[in-house]
Protein backbone atom coordinates (compact mmCIF):
# COMPACT_ATOMS: atom_id res chain seq x y z
CA UNK A 1 0.00 0.00 0.00
CA UNK A 2 1.43 3.40 -1.04
CA UNK A 3 -0.17 6.93 0.40
CA UNK A 4 0.38 9.46 -1.96
CA UNK A 5 1.78 12.48 -0.22
CA UNK A 6 1.79 16.00 -2.11
CA UNK A 7 5.05 16.58 -3.43
CA UNK A 8 7.18 20.10 -3.27
CA UNK A 9 6.28 21.28 0.40
CA UNK A 10 8.33 22.88 2.40
CA UNK A 11 7.26 20.61 5.46
CA UNK A 12 7.24 17.15 5.98
CA UNK A 13 5.04 17.72 8.85
CA UNK A 14 2.81 20.38 10.57
CA UNK A 15 1.07 19.86 14.46
CA UNK A 16 -0.95 22.10 16.26
CA UNK A 17 -0.28 22.49 20.03
CA UNK A 18 -0.59 23.84 23.25
CA UNK A 19 3.29 24.66 24.51
CA UNK A 20 4.07 23.56 28.21
CA UNK A 21 6.55 23.07 30.95
CA UNK A 22 7.07 20.10 32.38
CA UNK A 23 8.51 19.67 35.67
CA UNK A 24 9.89 16.62 37.04
CA UNK A 25 12.04 14.89 39.65
CA UNK A 26 15.51 13.79 39.59
CA UNK A 27 16.02 9.83 39.73
CA UNK A 28 12.27 8.93 39.34
CA UNK A 29 12.00 10.34 43.00
CA UNK A 30 7.87 11.40 43.78
CA UNK A 31 7.29 15.11 43.45
CA UNK A 32 5.88 15.40 47.23
CA UNK A 33 10.00 14.30 48.92
CA UNK A 34 11.43 15.91 46.24
CA UNK A 35 13.66 19.43 46.35
CA UNK A 36 15.37 19.22 42.88
CA UNK A 37 13.30 19.35 39.87
CA UNK A 38 13.98 19.27 35.75
CA UNK A 39 12.51 22.02 33.58
CA UNK A 40 11.46 20.86 29.96
CA UNK A 41 9.46 22.39 27.42
CA UNK A 42 6.83 19.79 26.56
CA UNK A 43 3.86 19.21 24.39
CA UNK A 44 2.11 15.92 23.07
CA UNK A 45 2.53 17.17 19.33
CA UNK A 46 5.85 18.20 19.41
CA UNK A 47 6.51 14.79 21.14
CA UNK A 48 5.22 13.48 18.04
CA UNK A 49 7.09 15.50 15.80
CA UNK A 50 10.34 15.10 17.50
CA UNK A 51 11.33 11.69 15.22
CA UNK A 52 10.24 13.37 12.41
CA UNK A 53 12.30 16.56 12.70
CA UNK A 54 15.90 14.99 14.46
CA UNK A 55 15.45 12.20 11.77
CA UNK A 56 15.89 15.09 9.39
CA UNK A 57 12.31 16.24 8.03
CA UNK A 58 10.99 19.67 8.12
CA UNK A 59 8.84 20.31 10.66
CA UNK A 60 6.20 23.29 11.71
CA UNK A 61 4.63 23.98 14.80
CA UNK A 62 1.56 26.52 15.17
CA UNK A 63 0.87 27.29 18.77
CA UNK A 64 0.56 30.59 20.93
CA UNK A 65 3.19 31.99 23.32
CA UNK A 66 3.07 34.49 26.69
CA UNK A 67 4.06 37.62 25.60
CA UNK A 68 7.35 39.04 27.58
CA UNK A 69 7.14 35.46 29.62
CA UNK A 70 10.71 33.77 30.09
CA UNK A 71 9.12 30.45 29.59
CA UNK A 72 8.08 31.35 26.23
CA UNK A 73 11.56 32.19 25.74
CA UNK A 74 12.58 28.64 27.03
CA UNK A 75 10.10 26.72 24.81
CA UNK A 76 11.17 28.79 21.34
CA UNK A 77 14.69 28.10 22.09
CA UNK A 78 13.92 24.61 23.03
CA UNK A 79 11.71 23.66 19.31
CA UNK A 80 14.41 25.73 17.52
CA UNK A 81 17.19 22.92 18.90
CA UNK A 82 14.97 20.37 17.70
CA UNK A 83 14.86 22.01 14.63
CA UNK A 84 11.41 23.09 14.16
CA UNK A 85 10.00 26.08 12.50
CA UNK A 86 7.08 27.77 14.79
CA UNK A 87 4.22 30.18 14.09
CA UNK A 88 1.87 31.93 16.10
CA UNK A 89 0.88 35.17 18.14
CA UNK A 90 2.66 36.32 21.09
CA UNK A 91 -0.63 37.30 23.33
CA UNK A 92 -0.31 39.62 26.53
CA UNK A 93 -0.23 37.43 30.14
CA UNK A 94 -2.88 40.56 30.97
CA UNK A 95 -1.64 40.78 34.58
CA UNK A 96 -0.65 38.18 37.22
CA UNK A 97 -3.85 36.26 36.89
CA UNK A 98 -3.53 36.09 33.53
CA UNK A 99 -2.62 33.88 30.89
CA UNK A 100 0.48 31.42 31.07
CA UNK A 101 2.15 28.11 30.02
CA UNK A 102 0.38 24.80 31.27
CA UNK A 103 2.60 23.35 33.70
CA UNK A 104 2.60 19.39 34.02
CA UNK A 105 4.27 18.02 37.19
CA UNK A 106 5.27 14.22 36.67
CA UNK A 107 7.54 11.60 38.61
CA UNK A 108 8.42 8.46 36.75
CA UNK A 109 7.54 5.64 39.20
CA UNK A 110 9.71 3.21 39.93
CA UNK A 111 9.33 -0.61 40.41
CA UNK A 112 6.02 -1.10 42.03
CA UNK A 113 5.54 2.65 42.44
CA UNK A 114 2.88 3.87 39.70
CA UNK A 115 3.73 7.28 38.14
CA UNK A 116 1.61 10.14 39.26
CA UNK A 117 1.49 12.88 36.29
CA UNK A 118 -0.54 16.21 38.11
CA UNK A 119 -1.72 18.95 35.03
CA UNK A 120 -1.89 22.29 36.10
CA UNK A 121 -3.70 24.29 33.21
CA UNK A 122 -5.16 27.24 34.79
CA UNK A 123 -4.97 30.28 32.37
CA UNK A 124 -3.41 28.08 29.59
CA UNK A 125 -2.37 30.43 26.28
CA UNK A 126 -2.71 27.65 24.71
CA UNK A 127 -6.62 28.07 25.15
CA UNK A 128 -6.70 30.93 22.94
CA UNK A 129 -5.52 29.22 19.66
CA UNK A 130 -8.09 30.63 16.93
CA UNK A 131 -7.66 30.31 13.03
CA UNK A 132 -7.63 33.97 12.70
CA UNK A 133 -4.37 33.75 13.69
CA UNK A 134 -2.80 31.85 10.94
CA UNK A 135 -2.95 32.19 6.92
CA UNK A 136 -4.10 28.43 6.26
CA UNK A 137 -3.95 29.30 2.58
CA UNK A 138 -0.92 30.36 2.72
CA UNK A 139 0.54 27.55 5.27
CA UNK A 140 -1.54 24.75 3.19
CA UNK A 141 -1.28 26.67 -0.32
CA UNK A 142 1.86 28.02 -0.86
CA UNK A 143 4.31 26.63 1.71
CA UNK A 144 2.89 23.71 1.88
CA UNK A 145 2.19 20.47 4.14
CA UNK A 146 2.55 16.44 3.60
CA UNK A 147 0.60 15.41 6.99
CA UNK A 148 -0.75 17.89 9.56
CA UNK A 149 -0.62 15.47 12.68
CA UNK A 150 -3.99 16.88 14.92
CA UNK A 151 -4.42 15.52 18.41
CA UNK A 152 -7.36 15.20 20.40
CA UNK A 153 -6.11 16.95 23.35
CA UNK A 154 -5.62 19.89 21.08
CA UNK A 155 -9.18 19.25 19.74
CA UNK A 156 -10.91 19.17 23.01
CA UNK A 157 -9.07 22.33 24.78
CA UNK A 158 -11.21 24.71 24.17
CA UNK A 159 -14.34 25.55 22.17
CA UNK A 160 -11.70 27.74 20.21
CA UNK A 161 -9.31 25.43 19.72
CA UNK A 162 -12.21 23.03 18.88
CA UNK A 163 -12.74 25.12 16.08
CA UNK A 164 -9.11 25.97 15.20
CA UNK A 165 -8.48 21.80 14.84
CA UNK A 166 -11.51 21.86 12.32
CA UNK A 167 -10.58 24.40 10.36
CA UNK A 168 -7.22 22.91 10.00
CA UNK A 169 -8.59 19.74 9.13
CA UNK A 170 -10.83 21.57 6.29
CA UNK A 171 -7.87 23.49 5.19
CA UNK A 172 -5.79 20.40 4.72
CA UNK A 173 -8.24 18.56 2.85
CA UNK A 174 -8.79 21.34 0.46
CA UNK A 175 -5.29 21.47 -0.23
CA UNK A 176 -4.19 17.84 -0.52
CA UNK A 177 -2.71 17.30 3.09
CA UNK A 178 -2.75 14.55 4.22
CA UNK A 179 -4.43 14.19 8.22
CA UNK A 180 -3.38 12.33 10.90
CA UNK A 181 -5.68 12.28 14.11
CA UNK A 182 -4.47 10.80 17.22
CA UNK A 183 -7.98 10.72 19.65
CA UNK A 184 -6.08 11.24 22.63
CA UNK A 185 -8.99 10.90 25.07
CA UNK A 186 -8.93 13.00 28.05
CA UNK A 187 -12.30 12.43 30.52
CA UNK A 188 -11.46 15.96 32.07
CA UNK A 189 -11.44 17.75 28.85
CA UNK A 190 -14.85 16.07 28.04
CA UNK A 191 -16.68 16.92 30.97
CA UNK A 192 -19.83 18.81 30.09
CA UNK A 193 -19.14 19.04 26.09
CA UNK A 194 -19.23 15.41 25.41
CA UNK A 195 -22.02 15.69 22.59
CA UNK A 196 -20.55 18.74 21.28
CA UNK A 197 -17.13 16.89 21.19
CA UNK A 198 -17.93 13.50 19.64
CA UNK A 199 -19.96 15.63 16.58
CA UNK A 200 -16.36 17.53 16.26
CA UNK A 201 -14.17 14.09 16.40
CA UNK A 202 -16.29 12.43 14.29
CA UNK A 203 -15.90 14.96 11.63
CA UNK A 204 -12.63 15.04 11.73
CA UNK A 205 -12.19 11.27 11.77
CA UNK A 206 -14.48 11.41 8.34
CA UNK A 207 -11.99 13.17 6.52
CA UNK A 208 -8.71 11.81 7.78
CA UNK A 209 -6.04 10.00 6.41
CA UNK A 210 -4.67 8.08 9.39
CA UNK A 211 -6.36 7.17 12.35
CA UNK A 212 -4.52 6.36 15.78
CA UNK A 213 -5.39 5.79 19.30
CA UNK A 214 -4.39 3.62 22.40
CA UNK A 215 -6.97 1.33 23.45
CA UNK A 216 -9.29 2.94 24.75
CA UNK A 217 -9.68 6.38 22.64
CA UNK A 218 -11.69 4.50 20.19
CA UNK A 219 -14.22 3.52 22.62
CA UNK A 220 -14.50 6.92 24.38
CA UNK A 221 -14.20 9.26 21.76
CA UNK A 222 -16.55 7.82 19.27
CA UNK A 223 -18.64 5.00 21.28
CA UNK A 224 -17.31 2.06 19.06
CA UNK A 225 -17.14 -0.91 21.36
CA UNK A 226 -13.75 -2.70 21.95
CA UNK A 227 -12.24 -4.91 24.84
CA UNK A 228 -11.53 -3.55 28.04
CA UNK A 229 -7.93 -2.10 28.43
CA UNK A 230 -5.45 -3.01 30.23
CA UNK A 231 -5.13 -5.98 32.67
CA UNK A 232 -2.03 -9.24 32.53
CA UNK A 233 -2.45 -10.31 29.21
CA UNK A 234 -2.92 -7.75 26.75
CA UNK A 235 -2.01 -10.15 23.98
CA UNK A 236 -5.25 -12.37 24.47
CA UNK A 237 -7.39 -9.51 23.40
CA UNK A 238 -5.19 -8.65 20.07
CA UNK A 239 -8.38 -9.90 18.16
CA UNK A 240 -10.62 -8.07 20.01
CA UNK A 241 -9.18 -4.83 19.19
CA UNK A 242 -8.66 -6.02 15.45
CA UNK A 243 -13.02 -6.30 15.33
CA UNK A 244 -12.59 -2.95 17.21
CA UNK A 245 -10.70 -1.67 14.31
CA UNK A 246 -13.04 -2.73 11.58
CA UNK A 247 -15.93 -1.68 13.31
CA UNK A 248 -14.07 2.12 13.04
CA UNK A 249 -13.21 1.49 9.78
CA UNK A 250 -16.99 0.46 8.54
CA UNK A 251 -17.90 3.84 10.39
CA UNK A 252 -15.09 5.92 9.06
CA UNK A 253 -13.76 4.18 5.54
CA UNK A 254 -11.80 7.49 3.81
CA UNK A 255 -9.02 6.47 6.25
CA UNK A 256 -6.43 4.50 4.71
CA UNK A 257 -4.82 3.44 7.97
CA UNK A 258 -5.80 3.14 11.72
CA UNK A 259 -3.45 1.95 14.59
CA UNK A 260 -3.58 1.60 17.95
CA UNK A 261 -0.61 0.80 20.72
CA UNK A 262 -1.09 -2.30 23.03
CA UNK A 263 0.87 -2.26 26.40
CA UNK A 264 0.63 -4.34 29.68
CA UNK A 265 2.19 -2.73 32.86
CA UNK A 266 4.30 -5.34 34.84
CA UNK A 267 5.98 -2.73 36.59
CA UNK A 268 7.28 0.84 36.15
CA UNK A 269 10.04 -0.03 34.82
CA UNK A 270 9.02 -3.53 32.84
CA UNK A 271 6.20 -3.24 30.31
CA UNK A 272 5.00 -5.04 27.74
CA UNK A 273 4.78 -3.08 24.40
CA UNK A 274 3.13 -4.08 21.30
CA UNK A 275 0.75 -2.64 18.34
CA UNK A 276 -2.05 -2.98 15.68
CA UNK A 277 -2.23 -1.53 12.25
CA UNK A 278 -4.71 -2.03 9.43
CA UNK A 279 -3.18 -0.34 6.09
CA UNK A 280 -5.86 -0.79 3.44
CA UNK A 281 -6.82 -4.36 3.98
CA UNK A 282 -3.63 -5.25 5.53
CA UNK A 283 -3.18 -6.23 8.84
CA UNK A 284 0.38 -5.47 10.69
CA UNK A 285 0.94 -6.21 14.26
CA UNK A 286 3.80 -6.47 16.66
CA UNK A 287 3.06 -9.10 19.19
CA UNK A 288 3.69 -7.72 23.02
CA UNK A 289 7.84 -7.68 23.79
CA UNK A 290 8.93 -6.23 27.21
CA UNK A 291 10.38 -3.38 27.24
CA UNK A 292 12.44 -1.40 29.81
CA UNK A 293 11.08 2.16 31.40
CA UNK A 294 12.65 4.86 32.22
CA UNK A 295 10.08 7.23 32.09
CA UNK A 296 6.85 5.95 30.21
CA UNK A 297 5.40 9.10 29.53
CA UNK A 298 5.43 9.82 25.55
CA UNK A 299 5.87 6.45 24.83
CA UNK A 300 2.89 6.51 22.54
CA UNK A 301 3.63 10.24 20.88
CA UNK A 302 7.02 8.02 20.11
CA UNK A 303 4.98 5.55 18.35
CA UNK A 304 2.83 8.41 16.28
CA UNK A 305 6.09 9.63 15.42
CA UNK A 306 7.97 6.81 14.20
CA UNK A 307 5.10 5.81 12.40
CA UNK A 308 4.33 8.94 10.41
CA UNK A 309 8.20 9.56 9.62
CA UNK A 310 8.05 5.67 8.14
CA UNK A 311 5.11 7.10 6.16
CA UNK A 312 6.57 9.99 5.13
CA UNK A 313 9.89 7.95 4.05
CA UNK A 314 8.02 6.28 1.78
CA UNK A 315 8.65 2.84 3.31
CA UNK A 316 6.43 -0.46 3.22
CA UNK A 317 3.51 -0.60 5.61
CA UNK A 318 5.33 -3.52 7.51
CA UNK A 319 7.96 -0.94 8.36
CA UNK A 320 5.54 1.56 9.47
CA UNK A 321 4.52 -0.09 12.67
CA UNK A 322 8.27 -1.63 13.43
CA UNK A 323 9.54 1.61 13.35
CA UNK A 324 6.73 3.38 15.35
CA UNK A 325 6.59 0.19 17.88
CA UNK A 326 10.68 1.18 18.10
CA UNK A 327 10.33 4.90 18.40
CA UNK A 328 8.17 4.51 20.95
CA UNK A 329 10.10 2.06 22.82
CA UNK A 330 13.02 4.53 22.56
CA UNK A 331 11.26 7.54 23.69
CA UNK A 332 10.72 5.49 27.32
CA UNK A 333 14.12 5.60 27.48
CA UNK A 334 14.78 9.25 28.01
CA UNK A 335 14.14 11.80 30.83
CA UNK A 336 12.19 13.86 28.33
CA UNK A 337 9.02 13.30 27.36
CA UNK A 338 10.37 12.75 23.66
CA UNK A 339 12.60 10.65 21.66
CA UNK A 340 15.71 12.10 20.28
CA UNK A 341 17.17 9.51 18.09
CA UNK A 342 20.92 10.07 17.02
CA UNK A 343 19.58 8.22 13.37
CA UNK A 344 17.60 5.53 12.09
CA UNK A 345 19.79 3.04 12.88
CA UNK A 346 19.34 3.35 16.74
CA UNK A 347 15.83 2.96 16.23
CA UNK A 348 16.20 -0.36 14.22
CA UNK A 349 18.79 -1.72 16.82
CA UNK A 350 15.56 -1.32 19.64
CA UNK A 351 13.15 -3.30 16.74
CA UNK A 352 16.12 -5.88 16.31
CA UNK A 353 16.72 -6.52 19.70
CA UNK A 354 20.18 -5.40 19.31
CA UNK A 355 21.42 -3.58 22.38
CA UNK A 356 25.13 -3.99 22.11
CA UNK A 357 27.48 -1.59 22.66
CA UNK A 358 28.43 0.13 18.79
CA UNK A 359 31.96 1.65 18.88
Amino acid sequence: MDIQLKQGCKYALLVPTSMGLRITPEAGQPVHSSSIFHLQATSAETNVASIVSYLGLPVKVLTTFVEGSPFASFIKSNLRSRGMDFEGPDVSQGGPWGYRHQINVADSGYGSRGPRVWNDRAGEVGRTLNVKDFDLDRIFGQEGVQIVHLSGLIAALSPDTTRFCLEIARAARKYGTKISFDLNYRASFWKGREKELHSMFSEICSIADILIGNEEDFQLCLDIKGPEAGGRDIASKTEGFRGMINRVKALYPNAQVYATTLRQVNSANSHYWGAIMLAGDRWESVPPREIHVLDRIGGGDGFVGGMLYAILRGWEPEKWIQFGWASGALATTFLTDYAQPADEEQIWSIWEGNARVKR
